[in-house]
């Protein structure tokens, strides 16, 4: 087995992390949701439970990674008591993180194909019917599978390059380029002509629109964002955990995650908000935004073509950030199970992933009859992790890191607590014991309902 490796710096560890946090959900989901259900009151709304819901358990991921110095694969294992079967657990985790690959990488792969038409100018003319753009692209099989083999050719060559050497260099120069693509965007929108009235929607709280939404609605699609948007309970994040040192206590280091998840999902709406009312849009018109309403906005925009191609760009810097650490916990599974080498275990799961991921790309047309419980495809596939495996895994380690029949309460803020930097609170014992776990089994429970109850 070749030695661990090991991060070559905290902002290194920090922006891997973010990496993986920062996907579609932020630049994709947040906006249309935010637009939904009520502008800057949702947003406000959001963020009360980012902090209750995602950041202690992304705390406890991180701990249990730090401590076991393994991937979820063997965390369990080196952590439990002895005679007991939390290992178990690790077989749901593991698999996981090839169902969101499965789908993942062939929504990653519209993204470069978005930047492909951007920039042959394919939107240029305002009679272009963007719907059709879009809809044919999900008909062509040849170009559904080609952009997803490209997205799995990239998260192969990337990880079989290394830890530091490869996945944290590139992420670094990724998420950095991200941030100032992001500025650039803003900066245009916000200075549109009738760009004001995006900016009070998206700023300035209305809490009438949340009556107007229903409370209930608005107050579970807060929730479940906040729990979704950070890819915690696939062991996503432990593996990041367990490449760190202990100088840092990892509240702090959750805690700076989370902000600069929650700055990428900002920016981006005050991209988008200021263009939809500057354009007479609106908003809320759910997953058709990015890839329907953009580019009509694009494309009656002055330098259209060259800020449609950077945002498409962003795009895919935000997707294969997430594909590239995901892809990263997948090697480490080999690796501690197998004993695999990096490079040996990047193109066994190269290939597997690619195999996994065709009927995804195929859903949208050979294979469009096939409708498993009356979703497509990629909405089976993302029912299963965003419904089933994500709730179910956090729990997993909330009562894991908090009962004393797991790995308990005192180790764990031990271990969360080691280092300098905020510490967990110790008061919230009993909120993230017991109150949180019911928490989640709400969201999951609600997650059955919205998707059965219409039927």
């Amino acid at each position: 087995m070749e030695k661990r490796e090991r991060l070559s710096s905290r902002i290194g560890f920090i922006l891997i992390s973010v990496g993986c946090a920062v996907g579609l959900g932020n630049v994709w989901r947040f906006p249309y949701i935010t637009g939904k259900y009520g502008g800057a009151a949702f947003v406000l709304i959001y963020l009360g439970f980012l902090a209750i819901l995602g950041l202690p358990i992304m705390v406890m991921e991180f701990s249990v990674g730090r401590a076991s110095q393994r991937s979820a694969a063997r965390s369990f294992h080196v952590l439990e008591p002895k005679g007991s079967k939390w290992h178990i657990a690790s077989w749901l985790i593991m698999a996981g993180n090839y169902v969101l690959m499965m789908f993942y990488t062939t929504v990653a792969g519209w993204m470069l194909i978005y930047i492909k038409k951007m920039v042959a100018g394919e939107f240029a003319q305002e009679t272009v019917d963007t719907g059709a753009v879009f809809n044919e692209m999900l008909g062509s099989p040849t170009g559904m599978v080609g952009g997803m083999l490209v997205v799995v050719v990239l998260g192969t060559l990337v990880c079989s390059i290394g830890l530091q050497k490869g996945v944290e260099r590139i992420t670094k120069w990724m998420m950095s380029l991200l941030f100032v693509i992001l500025l650039v965007l803003c900066v245009r929108s916000v200075t549109l002509p009738g760009a004001g009235e995006g900016l009070a929607f998206y700023l300035v709280p209305d809490f009438s629109k949340i009556t107007e939404a229903g409370i209930g609605n608005v107050l579970y699609a807060a929730m479940g964002q906040a729990f979704f948007t950070l890819s915690l309970g696939i062991g996503a994040m432990a593996i990041f955990g367990s490449y760190v040192n202990r100088e840092r206590s990892l509240t702090g280091e959750a805690l700076n995650v989370c902000v600069l998840d929650t700055v990428v999902a900002f920016l981006a709406g005050l991209i988008i908000f200021p263009a939809c009312f500057a354009f007479d849009v609106n908003p809320g018109e759910g997953p058709g935004l990015v890839f329907v309403t953009l580019p009509n906005i694009f494309q009656q925009m002055a330098g259209g073509r060259i800020f449609g191609t950077l945002f498409f760009v962003f795009m895919s810097f935000a997707a294969l950030s997430t594909v590239i650490a995901v892809f990263q916990n997948i090697i480490s599974f080999y690796q501690d199970l197998l004993g695999f080498g990096k490079r040996k275990a990047a193109i066994v799961n190269g290939i597997v992933i690619a195999i996994l991921s065709i009927p995804c790309a195929l859903g949208f047309n050979l294979w469009s009859g096939v409708q498993p419980l009356g979703f497509d495809i990629q909405g089976f596939e993302d029912f299963i992790i965003s419904n089933n495996i994500l709730p179910i895994g956090s729990l997993i380690y909330l009562v894991f890191c908090t009962w004393r029949y797991g790995w308990g309460w005192k180790k764990f803020t031990e271990e969360a607590d080691s280092g300098k930097g905020l510490k967990f609170p110790k008061w919230s014992r009993v909120y993230v014991a017991y109150i949180l776990p019911v928490i989640v089994l709400v969201i999951f429970v609600m997650g059955y309902l919205q998707a059965f109850g219409g039927r």
